[in-house]
Parts: structure tokens; C-alpha cells; sequence
């Protein structure tokens, strides 16, 4: 570039003098360009030779557009939304649509209630089509259930530290809610006739707590006259929000809390409602007794009380973890009070103002142990989070106090939140679904292009279903977990059925761990809490689950030669067997150790079914007890210290060892968890056995190394220890050779939970007799100082396809819990 004698450049002719324009007018540059074009069209043509197709070397991505396969689908869909709009518009010509069309969409729709069904009758989830995508799904209970991730059943590692780090997130909409509606003493005496603990063995404040609304409760549901009667299942049940009404023995100075009486419609007045939440595997055989008790308590009161099914029409969803109070934080805002549904969109959609939540409203010191919280929420698909600030939520809303502490009334929150209560417990009253998916993304693209000054004149409004209305708020049920132990902290969340897709989606995409049957019951093993209905041996769907598991093995193993094909194990476990034991330890004053069958016929006479009850309450430990045993055992049913038992014994050491006299023989099993001694790894359905103090001293000091610090039966008893009968039953066998009659050990009970891999502090399951729990530890205790005897029993397990016995600690669950142990998780 030529420069002046100054040093400055010169411009160029013809240069720059105004800014380029904004548009060009396409036709107007080809023709001023003409010549050029032309001159380049001519050196490319030469050099392809006048080919202008592509070369097929260089054909990998230049068709993508056209995809044939693609467009095919697309007109095939198109053809049958158009079939189905037929359909459902009512034509005169019936129009054939093939099956596979109309199950994409069952599952694609969202109706307000119920649920869709396969050919078989079986029901999915909401969530089906997403656990579908990534779980193995089993038919449960008349229900497509996740049952776990695909594989051999393995990770339980990755689990364990996911729900103690993170998040864990479980439909649980296969749990279903029976309302009941009538006078409040009507109600309450329903319950005292059919639960354990009942609600009036609770204390005045917890009594009063539940029957405000303000926390729910659990409980056993039994047959008629428990706890002896025959248990059905764990529930969970709540009362819709009111005032406490006084009662007439409270005027005369008297709490009337703690009593089983009968209460009469004269003593309440009030119309109530109530929710018992019942378990799939259980809900036939649950509802069926509610109702017979609802037409009982009419005929004897002549009061009418009202017994409905909530099926289909409420959903459940569960959150446990250490961080699932800031995932809750994150994905519940609640709407507006005075806003319509159509502002809340507009608010939502809007970034103008950032509203931080000055406190966090579910923390665990903020909300106590079981308290129930009404909201109405804003769908999350609304909610925009800050990239800069998760906790924050981008839409324009009134100013609002901070919170403080939610242990407040119910009263209050029914003030605020009228709608919630009037829509989730009018079941007569519609719940409008959420808004459809393809709304609310074309508003989204509106408000974008409107950010951008653009217009799209193309754009039309998306079609949607032919629904009356839809919602953009949710009225939801929170449901804090009660802290149990070592487990982590929980919610459940009791929302229309139709907002199950939203909030799972919501919940997932913000760091929720999705789990499904396998691992939920391996986080319930690690803390030590039962599952229903495999830690459940006295409930029918007990049996029933079992017998399809045992059934399912079978098939397995049919399918191997018959030269590896393991040897058949007892499914479920002869529980029976146990009368056994019992009959030895009687006619052998007292010890159960006795290798001798001291002319005892051995017989267990009933087969694998259950016949007994499992006590969890100490109350119902008591009760059976006192009724049909005489045995003055050592115990703690009523949670007592151990320095208070040490110094009982020592008063009265000579009366708590009385003579035993002959006891009943209906089984009473208590849960008891199993912790290994110095080694050794527990599996579901290994039998408890008694041990003898040489067994323990043995065990004790012996390092495990080789056959003389082990004990063990041999290898030809395995397979024979319980034999199959021709009625298909399971009975314990005794052989009368003497070595093997020597390293014979009798069962006491059984681990129906076995350990859970990566867990910190590994623990089984197990139901043992409670009277020969008593004397084992009457046995252990004998000729020991005081200051040395454990709380802790020793026992023997031994897994049902080994020889070896292995010592392990048995903690009765009932002496660690406050006198109730009907938590289910």
C-alpha cells in the first residue's frame, strides 16, 4: 500500500464511505454479478466434466434430509392420529387401528383417573413408559412393577451411597388409599376393632395430633379381635384436618386417652374423613375387611358409615435421603394464592425479578417427625432455574414473609390452602389434569421469539386433547417419613394420579436416583426396617409371593442338566418346624441344646403355611404371653434399660428362673436382627438354630481355620436337614445315625432378609420363636456375673445349602425401638 511522506495510508478508490446495508436484494447481485458467475460456473463444470452429482465416496451425510425409513414412520403416525381422532369423534365407519398404535396412545395420553391396562387385565404406572426404557419390569400384584436395573441383580453398592449422599426417588403408586367417611366415633371405633397399636393406646399430644390432621400414623391392620387374629398388612392412615372436639369425659376432668373402650356416636359429633393407605399385594383382602367392619359398626350403632376405593384416583411418590429436603426446595413453589391459572404461566415464563427462598421450609429441624403439609405447587415445567443460583426461582410473584418453622396448625394451612382439602378429599369432585406438553412448549417458543423482536408468522397453536380444562397449579400432600433408626430422612408426596408424569420428571432431571423393587428393599435392610411382604411371614401375600418365587426357581432350574442342578431348598421356610424345638426344650426341662429327642415324636404337623403371630408391639408380646404361655421369660417388651433389668435380676434372680411349665403351641415370633459374629454372609430363607455354650466358647476362641474350630454337620445331611413330603409340604428330619444326631441343631427361626453387599454395618432379617429366645438367653445368662451378660443373644445360622454353622448376635427389634416395631418402609 503506497504511503505518504507523513506516513499516513491512503484510502483506496472507491473505498467505504457508509456502513454495509442491511439487506441485499438476491436478483439485483446476480445480475450486477452476471459475468463472474458465469466465468466460475464455466471452471467448475470443466473440472466435472459436467457431472454435478455427488460421488458416492463423499454420500455419507449429503442425504440425511431425505430419510426415507424416517418419513415413513411419520406418515404412518400421522395416518393413525388421524384414525384415532375418528374414533374418538364418533364415526360412523368402525376404523380398525392395529394394537401396537393403540398402546403408544394409551401410554402417551394422560387421563384425569385410573390407570391403563395390558391385554392381560395387568396395570401400569404413569412412569411405565420411563422404567420401561431402563428396569426390568415383573407383573406384581396386578401391576407392571420396576424391579430393578438390568443385570444379574447386582449394585447395591452404588445404591447404598446414593441414599446415604444423595437422593432416591420410588413410585409408589401402586399403594392405594380406602376413604372412609361417617361420625368421628364411628371411625375411631373401626379403628380400635381393626388396628395394632390402635389410636387410643397412643398419648393425649399424639392422640390429638392424629386426629387433627397434623401427622398420620402407622399401624398393623388385622382381622377382626387383634392381635391374634390373622394380620393382613402394614398401613398408613391420616384424618382429613380439623378441630379436636371435646369430649364428655374431658369435661368431667378425665383425658379418656389410653383406653380400647368402645366409643360411642354420642361422644363425637363431628363428620369426619379418613384415609388408610393399603399395599397392592394386600389392598383385596384390606378393603374386604374394612367394609365388614364399616356394616358391623352400623348394625351395632345403627350410624352409616361410608367405605370407597380411591383407586386410580391418588398417586404416591417417595423421596428418602440426606439431600431430599433441597430437592424438594428445588422443585416446590408454592402458586400464588390470588393468581389464576393463566397468570401463573405468564409469572412463570417471565425473568424480570429473582425470588430467593430466605429459608428452607423442609428441613428436618423445621418439621417434626410424621407432620402432614398442604400445598398448592406450580407446575415445575414452569419454574426456570438460575444457571448461577439453583435454589432460586425466575418468575414475578407478591413479596412474602419468610418461614419461620412449619410445626404449625392445620388449621392454618386449611385457611390458606382451602383448595387443597376440598380437591384431594372430595372424591366426588373432578382434579383438573396439567397442561399439555405441547402447549406449553409452543408458549415457550413464543416468549423466545418475543425476546428476539421476531415474529413467526407460521406459527399456529398446537392441538391439543379434547379436556375441558387443565391445571397449571397442583394441590399435594407432603408427608414427612418418621426417623426410624439409621434411616434417612423421607417424604412422600400424595398428588392427583395425572400429575405423576410431571413431578417424576422433575424430580429426575433435578438429581433424583430413580430405584425400583430390589433396591428399595435393600436400602430397607441396611436400616434395619422391614419390606412388605417379604419381612411379613404371618400376612397371606407372604405366602402368595413366595410360592411365585419358589415357582420361579423351579422353572430355572429345570432348565440346567440334571448333573449341576442344585438340590431343592424349603420356599418359604417351614415355620412350623419350629414346634419342634419347642417339644425338645419342654421335655428336656428347659434345655434346648440337648442333642437327645428324649422319645418326642418329631413332627412339625402343618406344613410352610404360618400358624402363630409375630409381635410388634410389646403390648401384643405381653398379651400373648400372659394368654397362652405360663414362661416367665427373659425379655424386654417393655423397652427396659439394661441397668433396670440388671438390678431387677438381682433382686429377684430365683423368681425369673422359675420352673417353665408347658406352653402353648401357637408360635409367637418377634423380628430380630442378625450381626456376625467374625464372619460369615446370611441368605435369605438360612435357618436360626440354638447354639450350645460349647458351640459359643468354641466359636469364640477359635480363629475359623480348618475343621476343629468350626462347627459343621456333614455334607450328606444338607440336602436331608428338611425333607419335602408327598402333600408338597417341608418337615424337619432327625437322623438316628449318632454322628450326625451329634451335629444336629434345632431351629429356632428364620432370616428372611439376608445381608445387602456395600453395606457398612451388614444385618439379616430374621423371626425367631420368642419363648425360645427367652430361654436361650436364660441359658447364656446362667452362672454369669451380671455386669457380663449381653443384650444380645448368640445363635447359629447356617444357610439352607451349607454345612457350616456360623455364630452371629441376635438384637430383638423390640427392645431397640420405643415398644413398636409396624414401621414398613
Amino acid at each position: 500500500m503506497a504511503t505518504t511522506s507523513n506516513g499516513n495510508s491512503k484510502k483506496r478508490d472507491g473505498g467505504l464511505s457508509s456502513l454495509a446495508p442491511r439487506k441485499i436484494n438476491v436478483q439485483k447481485f446476480s445480475e450486477a454479478r452476471a459475468a463472474e458467475l458465469e466465468s466460475l460456473h464455466s471452471i467448475v463444470s470443466e473440472r466435472l466434466n459436467k457431472d454435478f452429482r455427488s460421488k458416492r465416496n463423499k454420500r455419507r451425510r449429503t442425504n440425511s434430509y431425505n430419510n426415507q425409513p424416517a418419513k415413513k414412520r411419520y406418515i404412518q403416525r400421522q395416518k393413525s392420529e388421524s384414525l384415532i381422532g375418528q374414533v374418538s369423534g364418533g364415526g360412523d365407519h368402525e376404523t380398525k387401528i392395529t394394537r401396537r398404535v393403540k398402546r403408544r396412545m394409551e401410554l402417551k395420553g394422560n387421563p384425569q383417573s385410573g390407570f391403563c391396562t395390558s391385554g392381560d387385565g395387568t396395570k401400569r404406572l404413569r412412569t411405565h413408559v420411563w422404567h420401561a426404557k431402563r428396569f426390568t419390569m415383573t407383573k406384581l400384584w396386578g401391576f407392571h412393577l420396576p424391579l430393578g436395573l438390568h443385570g444379574r441383580g447386582r449394585g447395591s453398592r452404588d445404591v447404598l451411597k446414593q441414599s446415604r449422599q444423595g437422593v432416591l426417588l420410588h413410585d409408589a403408586s401402586y399403594h392405594i388409599a380406602v376413604q372412609l367417611e361417617g361420625p368421628e366415633g364411628s371411625l375411631l371405633s373401626i379403628l380400635n376393632m381393626l388396628l395394632e397399636p390402635s389410636p387410643s393406646s397412643h398419648s393425649k399430644e399424639v392422640f390429638d395430633s392424629i386426629l387433627t390432621g397434623r401427622s398420620y400414623e402407622n399401624a398393623m391392620l388385622y382381622h377382626l379381635e387383634p392381635p391374634v387374629s390373622q394380620a393382613i398388612a402394614p398401613v398408613t392412615y391420616m384424618w382429613r384436618p380439623s378441630q379436636i372436639p371435646k369430649r364428655r369425659d374431658e369435661e368431667k376432668g378425665g383425658d379418656g386417652i389410653g383406653t380400647d373402650r368402645p366409643v360411642s356416636d354420642r361422644d363425637y359429633v363431628d363428620f369426619r374423613k379418613l384415609w388408610v393407605w393399603i399395599h397392592a399385594s394386600s389392598f383385596t383382602e384390606g378393603y374386604a375387611i374394612l367394609k365388614v367392619a364399616c356394616q358391623k359398626q352400623m348394625n351395632e350403632t345403627g350410624v352409616s358409615v361410608d367405605c370407597f376405593s380411591l383407586e386410580g384416583q391418588l398417586a404416591k411418590l417417595e423421596i428418602f435421603g440426606p439431600k431430599a429436603s433441597h430437592l424438594l426446595q428445588k422443585t416446590l413453589h408454592p402458586a400464588p394464592s390470588s393468581s389464576e391459572d393463566t397468570s401463573i404461566s405468564k409469572m412463570c415464563s417471565m425473568e424480570k425479578a429473582e425470588v430467593k427462598n430466605v429459608a428452607d421450609p423442609y428441613k428436618e429441624e423445621n418439621v417434626s417427625s410424621g407432620a402432614i403439609l398442604a400445598q398448592f405447587v406450580i407446575d415445575p415445567r414452569l419454574i426456570l432455574n438460575s444457571p448461577r443460583d439453583d435454589s432460586t426461582v425466575s418468575f414475578e410473584t407478591t413479596k412474602t414473609e419468610p418461614t419461620e418453622s412449619l410445626e404449625t396448625t392445620t388449621n392454618t394451612e386449611a385457611e390458606t390452602f382451602p383448595e387443597v382439602f376440598n380437591c384431594l378429599w372430595d372424591a366426588n369432585r373432578e382434579l383438573n389434569p396439567p397442561e399439555e406438553e405441547n402447549m406449553l412448549c409452543w408458549e415457550k417458543h413464543q416468549s423466545r421469539l418475543d425476546s428476539l423482536c421476531l415474529d413467526d408468522p407460521a406459527a399456529d397453536v398446537p392441538k391439543v386433547s379434547s379436556r375441558l380444562r387443565s391445571s397449571r397449579s397442583c394441590p399435594l400432600l407432603l408427608l414427612k417419613h418418621k426417623k426410624l433408626g439409621n434411616a434417612p430422612t423421607g417424604w412422600s408426596l400424595i398428588l392427583p394420579v395425572s400429575w405423576i408424569k410431571v413431578f417424576w420428571n422433575a424430580l429426575v432431571s433435578k438429581g433424583a436416583h430413580a430405584i425400583g423393587q430390589r433396591e428399595k428393599r435393600w436400602v430397607s435392610c441396611d436400616d434395619g426396617l422391614p419390606f412388605f411382604p417379604s419381612d411379613f411371614p404371618d400376612c397371606k401375600a407372604y405366602s402368595s409371593f413366595t410360592l411365585s418365587e419358589a415357582a420361579d426357581l423351579e422353572e430355572k432350574a429345570q432348565r440346567r442338566p440334571p448333573a449341576i442342578r442344585p438340590f431343592r431348598i424349603p420356599i418359604p421356610p417351614p415355620w412350623n418346624s419350629i414346634h419342634v424345638t419347642r417339644s425338645i426344650g419342654e421335655s428336656s426341662n428347659q434345655k434346648l441344646t440337648s442333642n437327645g429327642t428324649n422319645g418326642v415324636e418329631i413332627s412339625s404337623s402343618g406344613g410352610n403355611l404360618f400358624d402363630g403371630i409375630v409381635a410388634r408391639t410389646s403390648d401384643s408380646l405381653t398379651t400373648f404371653l400372659q394368654t397362652f404361655t405360663s414362661d416367665n421369660l427373659l425379655l424386654l417388651p417393655h423397652n427396659t434399660s439394661k441397668t433396670n433389668l440388671m438390678k431387677k435380676l438381682q433382686e429377684d434372680d430365683k423368681k425369673v428362673r422359675a420352673q417353665i411349665h408347658q406352653s402353648s403351641k401357637k408360635l409367637c415370633l418377634v423380628r430380630v436382627l442378625l450381626h456376625a459374629f467374625k464372619e460369615g454372609s446370611f441368605e435369605e430363607g438360612a435357618v436360626v438354630c440354638a447354639p450350645t455354650l460349647a458351640d459359643i466358647s468354641l466359636l469364640k476362641s477359635s480363629c475359623g481355620e480348618g475343621e476343629e474350630g468350626r462347627v459343621t454337620m456333614p455334607q450328606s445331611s444338607v440336602s436331608s436337614y428338611f425333607q419335602e413330603q408327598p402333600s408338597g409340604s417341608w418337615e424337619l428330619n432327625v437322623s438316628e445315625d449318632t454322628l450326625t444326631e451329634q451335629s444336629h441343631r434345632w431351629p429356632i427361626g428364620f432370616v428372611t432378609t439376608g445381608f445387602v453387599r456395600g453395606s457398612k454395618k451388614p444385618a439379616a432379617e430374621a423371626f425367631c420363636d420368642a419363648v425360645l429366645l427367652g430361654r436361650l438367653r436364660d441359658e447364656q445368662w446362667r452362672d454369669k456375673d451380671v455386669k457380663r451378660r449381653k443384650k444380645q443373644i448368640y445363635v447359629l445360622v447356617r444357610n439352607l445349602r451349607s454345612c457350616a454353622f456360623r455364630l452371629a448376635l441376635a438384637t430383638i427389634v423390640l427392645e431397640l425401638q420405643d415398644s413398636c416395631d409396624v414401621h414398613c418402609f
